[in-house]
């Protein structure tokens, strides 16, 4: 059955957003406690220990896109599709990273002895002016008084790329950026497109000797990026398929995704080893669970770089796969102590079947998943060739998003355990012969009511 007529089905009422929210001191109707005994039977073959070693596994070390750490993680992941029984392919693909080339800093015209990040992806240039110190360079922090001057900025609280357009539209011609308490090194962030000045990454503690220096004195900078510009790089998805039961084939595809790349400097345990390990963990107990759908398990490279592995393999589905493939689940971020609660993020903040499978999921498995807004994660590809997806995350973020102490001790159990039985009863709902295309009433999800959360990311 195509797409259309399952989310047709679920908005005549299997899933009913205008429906009393379901709580679990009401006592379960008929339909609920058969999906109730299906879930059980299904979600209790998740392992919380196990979806915590596969993280730390894959957290030893930093899996940056084009790196040997993100070529060793595709490895495993392979070799784990492979060891469920799945038809498992490695899916190559090009992406442009860049070459710092050689950049360099001055202070008072003696050369700078510290390891020197280049920062900046749009100009190759040399500036010299006098420092000036913004902090965390908000808006509050800029003011003129860095018109004509390099810029010394402190990384945290707001993105790079407020940061220098900040300093940018006061009139700096440069930055030297520090890292932020308790991180270690100077190899991260970039510039973006518009942003034509030289710009460069210090560890910590050469930053804050600057910052003493200028508490008296004035200091001279010059910084100078050359030779600077991108090279080509390759990275790759991981794709695991399994075919539905040959006598219930409904020609229906269900997808469930994570990247299992990470920032340069970062050990990536929640960003994303988590959403992987969900992956392969859903993976390993479908792996010989009757369908009568089509499931393909996947990982996506070079996420951190601009979606790229996922808007690859979106772009090599044919008009048929797309037609056929009814529902995407995302995984990104699952399991930090630190981040706040679960939430289903859609590209154009809209409901679809993936969101109200999880809303219904979650009031079976746990509580009702409320949903909102967002993009930037591999969910975004599959929404603009039109196939319903939904990324599952928790949020606010961590604190120690995107920093080296995104590591194994951040991770709770019990929210790696909990997103995944959700996603997981989310999709065996779907894919399960029991319910070809919900269309079984005695089995279909229980009516839900689940709001729109305006929650930042």
């Amino acid at each position: 059955m195509p797409k259309k007529a399952v989310t047709m089905m679920l908005a005549a009422g299997l899933v009913l957003s205008s429906a009393p929210t379901a709580t679990f001191a009401d006592p379960p109707a008929p339909n609920e406690m058969a999906d109730h005994a299906f879930d059980n039977k299904f979600i209790k073959k998740i392992s919380a220990d196990r979806l915590f070693n596969r993280v730390d596994l894959l957290s030893k070390s930093p899996r940056e896109a084009g790196t040997q750490g993100e070529y060793d993680a595709v490895d495993y992941i392979k070799a784990e599709f492979e060891s469920y029984g799945y038809e498992t392919e490695l899916q190559p693909f090009t992406f442009q990273a860049w070459d710092g080339g050689n950049p360099s800093i001055t202070i008072n015209n003696i050369d700078f002895s510290g390891n020197v990040h280049t920062f900046t992806r749009s100009v190759n240039a040399t500036v010299e002016a006098p420092l000036e110190y913004v902090g965390l360079a908000s808006s509050e922090d800029v003011t003129d008084a860095v018109d004509g001057k390099i810029a010394l900025i402190e990384r945290g609280e707001i993105s790079f790329y407020d940061k220098v357009q900040n300093v940018l539209d006061k009139g700096a011609v440069g930055v030297i950026m520090f890292n932020r308490e308790g991180a270690e090194g100077n190899d991260f962030g970039y510039t973006y497109s518009g942003q034509d000045i030289p710009a460069v990454a210090i560890d910590r503690e050469a930053g804050l000797s600057l910052v003493d220096q200028l508490q008296s004195k004035e200091v001279i900078a010059e910084v100078s990026v050359q030779d600077a510009g991108p090279i080509d790089k390759t990275s790759y998805n991981v794709i695991a398929t399994t075919k539905p039961h040959k006598n219930k084939d409904n020609g229906q595809i269900i997808t469930v995704g994570a990247h299992h790349d990470s920032v340069a400097d970062g050990p990536g345990a929640n960003d994303d080893a988590s959403g992987v390990s969900g992956v392969l963990e859903l993976a390993k107990i479908m792996a010989k669970t009757p369908t009568d759908t089509e499931l393909r398990f996947m990982t996506f490279g070079a996420e951190e770089k601009g979606l790229v592995g996922s808007y690859h393999y979106a772009s090599t589905l044919t008009e048929d796969e797309v037609s056929r493939t009814v529902a995407h689940f995302q995984m990104d971020m699952i399991g930090s102590r630190d981040s706040g609660d679960l939430i289903m993020f859609t590209p154009d903040g809209e409901k679809n079947l993936v969101t109200d499978l999880g809303a219904s999921a979650g009031a079976r498995v746990a509580e009702v998943v409320e949903y909102g807004q967002l993009g930037r994660s591999d969910h975004v590809p599959f929404f603009e060739r039109g196939i319903p997806a939904a990324l599952f995350i928790h949020a606010p973020l961590e604190p120690w998003y995107h920093s080296p102490q995104d590591t194994l001790d951040k991770i709770s159990k019990e929210k790696l355990k909990e997103t995944t039985e959700i996603v997981g009863a989310a999709v065996y709902q779907l894919a399960r012969p029991e319910t070809p295309a919900l269309e079984n009433s005695r089995v279909a999800p229980g009516p839900v009511h689940y709001e729109f959360d305006d929650r930042p990311l």
